[in-house]
């Protein structure tokens, strides 16, 4: 294990991960809201606001698919070591990280049952910039209607058509964050 894959964890977890966890859900809940993260620092090619969300979100228990780009040793050693997230396929994954179009098909993912719909994946989509602007997003949590840049529109739309089955989306660029769930419509501008 390089020593790089021992350093980059929360220096205060409980405070960290509570900050980080509070983000997490806030941006969930307000769909398009742009949130800062800080406290990880992963081997690249992961962001800051990436790492905080494995750290969060993840741990011993939870399937994780790492896509081309983002599957490298030292990535595979941090996660090791500060998550313990065991590696899977897409089909097996609770979460999938990595670029849009590394993570594709996206219909290669659990999108939960009739019985438990929250049996689906969480895809966290890193992206070259997070931007509150372009794709018009409407649904739960929006008051009237939110924007938010996205890798393309189509796959969202096909997503919100299968609610309650769907997967949700983080989006991470740095140390921002941006959350797109399930039940967000969204209509290109």
């Amino acid at each position: 294990m390089r020593d790089d894959a021992l350093s980059g964890g929360f220096t205060d977890a409980p405070v960290e991960a509570a900050r980080a966890f509070r983000a997490a859900l806030e941006a969930m809940a307000r769909p398009g809201s742009l949130h800062e993260v800080a406290g990880a620092e992963a081997p690249a090619p992961l962001s800051t606001a990436a790492a905080v969300l494995l750290l969060t979100l993840c741990d011993g228990e939870t399937p994780l698919y790492l896509a081309p780009g983002h599957d490298t040793q030292p990535v595979r050693d941090w996660i090791a070591f500060h998550v313990g997230a065991p590696l899977v396929g897409p089909g097996e994954a609770m979460f999938a990280l990595g670029q849009w179009d590394a993570l594709a098909p996206h219909d290669a993912y659990a999108i939960g049952t009739a019985e438990y719909p929250d049996r689906s994946v969480t895809l966290i989509v890193e992206m070259p910039e997070l931007r509150a602007e372009g794709v018009r997003l409407t649904g739960p949590g929006i008051e009237t209607e939110a924007h938010l840049a996205l890798p393309e529109t189509a796959a969202f739309q096909r997503n919100a058509a299968r609610f309650p089955l769907g997967w949700d989306c983080y989006f991470t660029c740095a140390d921002r964050l941006a959350a797109l769930p399930r039940t967000t419509r969204t209509e290109a501008l």
